[in-house]
């Protein structure tokens, strides 16, 4: 029978494990212009596409980590909330020159022990249960989310960029299963596939650079050989 050392198995590391909550917020639910303006698109999408309207939502992330709850959301820049509430990245709204205007810019939030302001207005919230270094994974890379212009496809992704799209990119960044992630019966997130075109465009090029530099590590190996040679053989003729 294979002894098991006891010590050694209470001295590995522990992956605890932690969530991450996903907030389906009806769109504009703290703010009268943005839910109409976003019926509007709405009803002339649903024209457009031939099929009925949906209730558009807006998403947002609490981190819960033993450390304590980290919120991520985008949310306009121009707000009443506390200056410690650790925005990562700004960007433009509409278009991108408008950006140097406040009311203009949008700010996304990893705020550690923070909330989500509207979160009281949450028609769901569904529970994603990961480990800590998953999560973890995720928030380090905030940093790295593009600041694309609100509402626009700058990035060419076949929707706009908006809060759905910052969910889902950094949802990915922890490789996150997002496949059976949806909005309520009957709703629609605008911009959630375009998070994650983004962030698998990011992933092609991250090992695109891991490849890059393998080859390079080999390469300097090879060359790092290839000149120590003859001066071994000199020595030896010596």
């Amino acid at each position: 029978m294979a002894h098991i050392d006891a010590d050694a198995i209470a001295d590995r590391p522990t992956v605890e494990p932690v969530s991450i909550d996903l907030y389906w917020i009806p769109l504009g639910a703290d703010a009268t212009a943005v839910r109409v303006s976003g019926r509007i698109y709405e009803f002339i999408a649903a024209k457009l596409q031939r099929r009925r309207r949906c209730d558009l939502y807006h998403s947002a992330l609490i981190v819960r980590l033993p450390s304590g709850p980290v919120a991520v959301e985008m949310a306009p820049a121009l707000n009443h909330l506390p200056t410690d509430r650790d925005v990562v990245i700004e960007g433009p709204v509409g278009l991108r020159w408008l950006g140097r205007f406040r009311a203009f810019r949008y700010e996304v939030r990893c705020w550690r022990n923070g909330a989500i302001p509207d979160a009281n207005e949450a028609v769901a919230v569904v529970r994603i249960e990961v480990d800590s270094h998953v999560a973890q994974r995720m928030l380090d890379r905030m940093t790295e989310l593009p600041a694309a212009v609100w509402g626009r496809d700058e990035l060419r992704t076949g929707e706009m960029w908006n809060s759905n799209s910052v969910t889902t990119w950094a949802l990915r960044q922890g490789n996150v299963d997002t496949s059976a992630l949806a909005p309520p019966e009957r709703g629609r997130a605008p911009g959630w596939d375009a998070g994650l075109i983004v962030a698998a465009r990011g992933r092609t090029i991250d090992a695109a650079r891991s490849a890059r530099a393998r080859r390079a590590s080999g390469t300097e190996a090879s060359q790092g050989t290839r000149a120590v040679a003859p001066e071994s053989a000199q020595s030896r003729r010596r």
